[in-house]
């Protein structure tokens, strides 16, 4: 890229020209047996020659290493074959066409289907060897776009979504079988049109992100539409999975959160939920400079553009919401072990810059403890994907955690293994990639078993 790029297109978020393919990558440490699969992870990617005006709007770009055998096999990239790469536009002579879409947020498998996700689109189906199958919409049953955030619950093996749009009905509540039939859809009533990327599920509720930033026409031609709106307010809604539409809303202290790391509901029967939360002004700083400078969603770069993880507690007995802030770390893209997706869970995972360095973190909710693992200056990491173990039994933090690092000038990137009993600890293994990976959002590893 040119001296005169934005910043978003430099350093560890610079663009790749191509798509490659490598095999047997070279592994320090040992690869533990159990990871049979495939780490897939998704992000922007302009095409060669072109200037996205934000760093969320460029083509999505599938980053993939195959591991088997303890081996790493192969790593290939693959950019989704959008109508948006190929130059169409989702906005038609007859309205919003949903098919097409930059499809450049995350990835992920459900009912032996792979797809690539983003929020103001229908998902696009890839293979598990990152070809692209094209635009899905369950057979036309999918009426509106699909978050690039669906929960999958644990046991029943549902996938919970939802959609939102610019338009009435601006939000949407969508049920996937656990053979990926469409069965449930229910509009969610909400004012107007807000930034809805996350939310959450218990055992027994959806819970809905109500929160001020929205969209306008006269930010659309700016590249991204949306921003603070101190007018619009912030709420928290709670719904039964059993009567879909019907939902009791929390006022909250305005703020905004883009990543929830689980929710559960409690003996009390309030719906607990933690997420990685902006404050009103840390908001506003963030959005500012995100377009411009996106090390500001983790670094604070961006003036005092900061999440902390947060906990809300919807009492639906009283109608009140409190709230705690859990750790004064500054986090973004908070996960859980997708087996106590919904449930209680002790542990959560996310991507941390403190003091210069860049890492991954692990909170302990229990203790109030904090295990950091620690990057040279020089690198940053990406989201951390858990990975369980097999052993029967095992702890809750039994298993391993997956995270692309890429050096911050964007020369080269690691795929590292972390033991997530010893999060702090040396990587268990570190596979080295053929090349430098972009600064990316969401991915997933899909075990074999997953694919049938």
């Amino acid at each position: 890229m040119t001296a005169t790029a934005p910043l978003h297109m430099t350093g560890h978020f610079a663009p790749v020209p191509d798509e490659i393919e490598a095999t047997d990558l070279p592994v320090e440490g040992a690869i533990p047996p159990e990871l049979t699969g495939r780490y897939f992870r998704n992000g922007p990617n302009p095409l060669p020659g072109e200037v996205s005006p934000h760093w969320f709007t460029g083509h999505g770009m599938l980053h993939g290493v195959r591991l088997r055998g303890g081996r790493a096999e192969w790593y290939r990239n693959r950019w989704v074959r959008t109508g948006a790469l190929e130059g169409r536009s989702m906005f038609g002579p007859e309205g919003i066409d949903l098919s097409v879409g930059v499809a450049n947020t995350h990835v992920v498998a459900h009912a032996g289907r792979i797809m690539a996700l983003v929020e103001s689109s229908h998902p696009h189906v890839v293979t598990p060897e990152l070809d692209t199958v094209g635009p899905y919409d369950f057979g036309g049953r999918l009426t509106t776009a699909m978050t690039a955030h669906p929960k999958t619950d644990p046991v029943t093996g549902e996938l919970h979504f939802f959609g939102y749009g610019v338009l009435p009905p601006y939000l949407t509540y969508h049920r996937l079988s656990a053979d990926g039939e469409l069965v449930t859809s229910a509009d969610i009533a909400v004012p107007g049109p807000t930034m809805n990327h996350d939310f959450a599920i218990t055992d027994r509720h959806a819970v809905f992100l109500d929160l001020p930033i929205t969209f306008s026409m006269e930010r659309l031609a700016q590249g991204m539409p949306f921003a603070w709106d101190d007018a619009y307010g912030a709420r928290m809604g709670v719904m039964p999975l059993d009567r879909p539409g019907e939902v009791t809303w929390f006022d909250v202290e305005p703020s905004f959160t883009f990543h929830i790391g689980n929710a559960h509901t409690d003996a009390a029967g309030r719906v607990v939920v933690d997420g990685a939360r902006y404050a009103a002004a840390d908001a506003v700083a963030m959005w500012d400079g995100i377009g411009t400078d996106p090390d500001g969603i983790v670094s604070g770069a961006a003036a005092t553009g900061l999440a902390r993880m947060h906990r809300w507690t919807l009492d639906p007995a009283t109608g009140r919401a409190s709230e705690e802030v859990l750790h004064d770390l500054h986090v973004e893209f908070p996960t859980v072990d997708d087996e106590r997706v919904g449930r209680a869970a002790r542990y959560r995972y996310a991507v941390t810059e403190a003091r210069g360095r860049s890492g991954i973190v692990q909170f302990d909710t229990e203790h109030g403890r904090a295990a950091e693992h620690v990057l040279d200056a020089d690198t940053v990491a990406g989201e951390a994907v858990f990975v369980p173990s097999a052993a029967p039994g095992r702890a809750e933090d039994d298993g391993w955690l997956l995270t692309i690092t890429t050096r911050r000038d964007g020369s080269a990137s690691q795929l590292l293994v972390l033991d997530a009993t010893d999060v702090a600890g040396a990587p268990v293994a570190a596979v080295t990639l053929p090349r430098g990976v972009p600064a990316g959002f969401h991915g997933s590893w899909i075990d074999d078993a997953e694919l049938g």
